[in-house]
């Protein structure tokens, strides 16, 4: 302590400790601004749904059918392709070119209804259909149309109503671009990650976050793409004049593949056979209005 010239002994002056941020928190702030800013430029209007979904707007049309054709090449090369003249790779080619013939319509006919315009963004796909030949029961179409159906999916669908609800339903991830959906969202999630990391939280804790994030947002985000698909692919394959009331019984024999045994829902990225059938039901009056209106033959 010092003294005053009266002798008096005054406090010594403590030196004063400036504010200083948290390195980490800092960190996690500046992640959590650009996760905010990429979400919010970079949403969009779904012409088929009205809803607004995150697509990266640096992902034109065209890039994204550079990966589907990529992607496409490649489970070709690994799969027994057959060969184009036998009577099923032909017939599941008609089922998808009536399919994709009405594609015009039933995305001006949904934008519509929602006071929308229509996107328009499969405009420009190239259509490619193959059959393999696998046990599978199953099918897909990518970016830029590019499409297969497994040989194992035909004793299920019995009938060709039945493909058509199948194909449809695959179309319709590709119309809706929900493999760009996931892109995107998988990018949010990377973000996410990072800022975990950046922000030192126990690793047992972010796998706890992160298992809980998959049950309570990323399952049901898929499961929604799935019912988003049947709605879509249900409205085609009416409008292509297929019988839409085939998708119950034809989902009803996908349940009890593998003998029933099907996850729980909560756990699934698909609905369960019941929640799907129940949507399809609900759906078949629209479905069959569809029909009536833009089925030539119907008329």
């Amino acid at each position: 302590m010092r003294q005053d010239p009266f002798g008096r002994r005054q406090p010594t002056q403590q030196p004063r400790r400036g504010f200083r941020l948290n390195p980490r928190l800092l960190m996690l702030a500046a992640f959590a601004l650009y996760g905010a800013y990429y979400y919010f430029s970079n949403r969009t209007v779904d012409p088929f749904t009205g809803e607004k979904v995150l697509i990266d707007r640096n992902l034109d049309a065209e890039q994204e059918s550079a990966m589907g054709l990529q992607a496409y090449r490649e489970i070709l090369s690994q799969e027994n392709v057959i060969a184009p003249n036998t009577p099923i790779a032909g017939e599941i080619r008609d089922i998808a070119q009536r399919l994709i013939a009405k594609i015009d319509e039933i995305e001006h006919a949904l934008a519509s209804e929602r006071g929308l315009q229509p996107g328009d963004f499969a405009s420009g796909f190239n259509w490619e259909v193959n059959v393999i030949q696998s046990e599978q029961a199953n099918a897909f179409a990518l970016p830029g149309g590019k499409m297969a159906v497994y040989t194992g999916l035909v004793p299920v669908a019995q009938n060709t109503d039945g493909m058509a609800v199948v194909m449809g339903h695959e179309i319709a991830h590709a119309l809706m671009r929900h493999g760009a959906q996931r892109m995107a969202r998988g990018r949010l999630e990377q973000i996410g990650q990072m800022a975990g990391a950046a922000s030192g939280i126990d690793p047992q804790m972010q796998q706890v976050i992160y298992q809980a994030y998959g049950v309570s947002s990323a399952l049901p985000y898929a499961r929604g793409h799935e019912s988003q698909a049947d709605e879509v692919g249900l409205m085609l394959a009416a409008a292509a004049c297929y019988d839409p009331r085939e998708a119950v019984p034809l989902w009803e024999r996908m349940g009890q593949l593998g003998g029933g045994r099907n996850p729980p829902e909560f756990a699934s990225t698909h609905p369960s056979p019941a929640t799907r059938i129940a949507h399809l039901q609900e759906l078949m009056p629209k479905a069959l209005e569809y029909r009536q209106r833009f089925c030539e033959q119907a008329n």
